[in-house]
């Protein structure tokens, strides 16, 4: 244990006592007082008594002295002794300090006589001594100078330790800080080792006291000369002014560019008359470049800048020799449900319309004809230099189908087609590429009630058809589908003609009457009071019966027939005069035929 020390002063106080003659004392002049007035604590304590102004003075001397061990306060020693592990310091105590020599592995070069920061660690250990803690105190000297650069905005120097997640890790006054990648500098930066091992300057702009974290910057040093510097560049700018500048940063949308202090963008459209996918098919990272300035916004420091606008508009250099008719080769640039854009030359651009692109009258998408950079030849159709655009055509190159129309479709002829799409009319059926024709629906069958063509045939099947007829000028085919079979109605026109017996069965009961299925085709409709029995019962679903023909109509597929003409004469003898004369005239006579049995009927119910 280092010995306790005793300053001179000290000593001199407390040997006072024994340097002069002995005075007569209290005792021996007034012993009643003497004894009266005698501390008997003290004298049990085994206090010797002091004189109250030797012990004012004493403390003085104490004060002047010692360091207060019990104030958490970091102070300054001086190293009196260096072992191998410790450093041993005296800070004014009772009892020189201990300090291990780790704690000053930042200062290989410590010697006797230095000055160093301590904290008081533990005031007494088990062999007494005094152990001191200089990390401690570092750290909490460090603290106070980070929080106070904050608060005063003072400038700190930092040394660059290492790269870590998203910036740096900087060592400012033994702190570890943080320096954000997007506070190194006012450029981006793409290498972040090149800092690592340096000493830079830096601003102290965040302190978290919870988490004893701190955020440093150096670009906030420099954004401000940065500013000033910008609004000087701006003030002498003029629009349409060429400068010399270095590409910064490229984005999908544009590059960035260095124009010795302030930034100006060129978007993607005023790097090239011709279609880019990204700017780096044009320009590279630190490569310089002239370019023209369209336009800034000295408020918001925007520069808006062009590089195209330094050449010649491509379609000012367009051949003058090129007109309407003529042909062109180029590359599909860009392709729309609409159409195609083909690149004729640098920078200039025609579209070739979905409708030019086949004779077809089918509009399909763009992508069934033509794909991103195919080379292919066109026609021009306009040609407008002053609004510089251009359109163009793919099946101009090709004969037009409808040009030997009559010939190859002549009417009556036959041919075989796809189904393409339907309309609720009819199907629309392609014989050729650009060459369609319509079916109505009542063209499709001869036989089959068709609702909507979906019914009958599905986009995609052939079709065997037969030209009924043909428009030249309006480029319009008429088609027929059951024309190419025999009409079974003219067959039926006899073998069911009116006042023609046939057994059949009644099929369903449906509203005014009932329906019996005579064949395939021919379902024919029995009136009610045409049910009617020969005992006075009517007929009923499933009952087989002889019917006879009362009305047949082959234009509109309609059949009446009767089972009750078959056993009342009157009505027999009315049927058989409207098969005779619809024999004579050739055509249906039901008309007469109801208006003689409906005054039949009115005769026998005595009307």
């Amino acid at each position: 244990m280092a010995e306790e020390k005793n300053t001179p002063e000290i000593e001199e106080v407390a040997g006072m006592a024994t340097d002069s003659q002995p005075a007569p004392s209290e005792q021996q002049e007034n012993p009643e007082q003497f004894l009266k007035d005698f501390n008997w604590h003290n004298y049990e304590e085994g206090i010797d008594p002091i004189d109250d102004t030797k012990l004012e003075e004493f403390e003085k001397l104490v004060a002047e002295n010692f360091v207060d061990t019990l104030d958490d306060e970091v102070v300054e020693g001086t190293v009196i002794n260096i072992t191998d592990r410790d450093a041993i310091i005296d800070i004014n105590a009772k009892s020189e300090g201990v300090i291990s020599l780790n704690e000053f592995r930042y200062n290989p070069g410590l010697k006797e006589g230095d000055k160093v920061e301590v904290l008081i660690d533990v005031r007494e250990d088990s062999t007494g001594q005094l152990i001191l803690s200089h990390r401690k105190a570092r750290v909490i000297k460090a603290w106070d100078r980070v929080n106070a650069a904050h608060e005063e905005a003072t400038i700190v120097n930092g040394f660059v330790k290492c790269r870590t997640k998203g910036g740096m890790i900087v060592d400012v006054f033994g702190i570890e800080a943080f320096l954000p990648g997007s506070q190194i500098d006012v450029k981006p930066i793409r290498d972040y080792d090149a800092y690592v091992n340096k000493t830079m300057e830096f601003k102290v702009v965040k302190i978290n006291h919870e988490f004893k974290n701190v955020v440093v910057s150096h670009k906030a040093l420099i954004e401000a000369d940065i500013e000033e510097q910008k609004k000087e560049i701006i003030g002498q700018l003029e629009k349409g002014q060429v400068l010399e500048g270095t590409v910064k940063n490229i984005t999908s949308y544009g590059v960035f560019v260095d124009l010795g202090g302030v930034d100006g963008l060129v978007h993607i459209t005023d790097l090239s008359w011709s279609r880019i996918n990204h700017p780096n098919e044009i320009v590279e990272l630190d490569q310089k470049l002239n370019v023209v300035i369209l336009d800034f916004d000295e408020a918001k420091t925007r520069i808006q800048l062009g590089l195209k606008q330094l050449s010649k508009h491509p379609w000012e250099a367009l051949d003058e020799n090129l007109k309407v008719g003529d042909k062109v080769k180029g590359k599909v640039v860009v392709i729309a449900d609409y159409g195609a854009f083909i690149e004729v030359a640098e920078g200039v651009e025609g579209l070739i319309h979905v409708s030019e692109m086949s004779w077809s009258t089918h509009l399909r998408s763009a992508q069934d004809f033509v794909n991103v950079g195919d080379e292919i030849e066109a026609q021009i159709l306009t040609l407008d230099r002053e609004e510089r655009k251009m359109s163009l055509g793919i099946k101009q190159l090709t004969p037009d189908p409808w040009t030997d129309i009559t010939t190859k479709y002549p009417v009556g002829s036959r041919h075989t087609g796809i189904v393409r799409n339907f309309t609720n009319f009819g199907v629309f059926v392609e014989l050729e590429e650009g060459i369609d024709g319509l079916i109505y629906i009542s063209d499709l069958s001869w036989t089959k009630k068709i609702k909507h063509p979906s019914e009958f045939c599905n986009v995609g099947d052939k079709l065997d058809v037969v030209v009924l007829e043909l428009d030249v000028d309006g480029r319009k085919l008429s088609l027929g589908h059951k024309q190419t079979e025999d009409n079974p109605w003219d067959k039926y026109v006899t073998e069911f003609a009116v006042g023609t017996k046939h057994t059949a069965t009644i099929d369903e009961m449906v509203d005014k009457g009932a329906t019996i299925e005579f064949n395939e085709d021919i379902t024919a409709f029995v009136p009610t009071r045409h049910l009617e029995k020969e005992d006075g019962s009517k007929l009923g679903k499933g009952d087989e019966a002889e019917f006879i023909i009362i009305e047949f109509n082959k234009e509109f597929k309609r059949v009446v027939a009767s089972h009750m003409s078959i056993h009342k004469e009157d009505e027999a003898k009315i049927v058989k005069q409207a098969a005779k004369k619809s024999q004579e005239e050739n055509k249906p006579t039901i008309g007469d035929a109801n208006a003689d049995l409906q005054a039949l009927k009115d005769k026998m119910e005595g009307k």
